[in-house]
């Protein structure tokens, strides 16, 4: 199989440039969505999105518009809600998670052709991606990547030891809302090319991938920014290969997920040999 002859087409040339951004800052911010346990988290930020997408959908705006818009909102509320300790974060996620996607769904089932646009919503189009959706995600991938950048020194240590974060004199709730606007802006990144269902894979996967070949944290974020950019270039090449080659249509999205657990499984097998290695 050749890796590098479906991308001398324009339309996979575009479609990779997408998945290898996405991928790469998917990898980034994962690392600390598993280090903080917070997979649920990106599950719910995931799902809370759509009805903002289907709003936009319905007012003829940008998707990514509305998106961002109702992933800013879940990041607040979920900041918020989860800081009551009557409630918890938990509970805050489900209320939010449910009654968020529910308001998307009963949006979008009230037009015709509702089956066709939930399957675009739910998995993406990462094919069908032209130059202005491009810069739209290069553009949220920018501030999230700038942000990262700027906090991750701190956003590491409220990982690892929130006590001390705290006595150092840093806001942890502070800290929390910026962790949950950074994975809302890599979902609304990427919502338009995967979908809101996969998007949690390339959050999730990489990251906890490169947990297995690593303990350290700069090499764990350089692996899983790897490992995400690569299971997007394998993925899209594997499901051209297979669908124009084989005549057997494999979706884009779905294909770069499995690739991303197929390298997650090779971590899996790698890792007992390294910490053999390692004693």
């Amino acid at each position: 199989m050749n890796l590098f002859e479906p991308f001398t087409i324009p339309y996979m040339q575009r479609a990779l440039v997408e998945v290898l951004v996405l991928g790469a800052l998917a990898g980034a911010v994962g690392v600390l969505v598993v280090l903080r346990r917070l997979a649920f988290v990106g599950d719910a930020l995931t799902h809370t999105v759509f009805p903002g997408i289907v709003i936009a959908h319905l007012l003829g705006r940008s998707l990514l518009a509305g998106a961002l818009a109702f992933g800013v909102l879940t990041a607040v509320l979920l900041t918020v809600l989860g800081s009551h300790r009557r409630v918890g974060d938990d509970a805050a996620l489900a209320i939010l998670l449910t009654s968020f996607f529910s308001v998307g769904v009963v949006l979008i089932s009230r037009t015709r052709g509702f089956t066709a646009d939930l399957t675009v919503f739910l998995f993406g189009r990462v094919l069908a991606v032209d130059r202005a959706d491009l810069a739209q995600t290069l553009a949220v991938a920018a501030v999230a990547a700038l942000v990262l950048a700027l906090l991750h020194k701190e956003l590491v240590l409220r990982a690892f030891d929130p006590e001390a974060t705290a006595a150092m004199g840093y806001r942890t709730g502070a800290l929390d809302l910026v962790l949950n606007l950074l994975i809302a802006l890599v979902v609304v990144a990427a919502v338009e090319a995967v979908g809101t269902v996969l998007v949690i894979a390339l959050i999730v996967v990489p990251a906890a991938a490169a947990r297995l070949l690593t303990d350290r944290v700069a090499a764990m974020t350089a692996l899983a920014c790897l490992l995400g950019a690569a299971g997007g270039w394998l993925g899209l090449a594997v499901s051209y290969e297979v669908s124009v080659n084989q005549d057997l249509r494999l979706a884009a999205g779905a294909t770069i997920v499995v690739v991303l657990v197929g390298l997650f499984l090779v971590a899996a097998a790698v890792a007992p040999l390294r910490r053999r290695s390692a004693r």
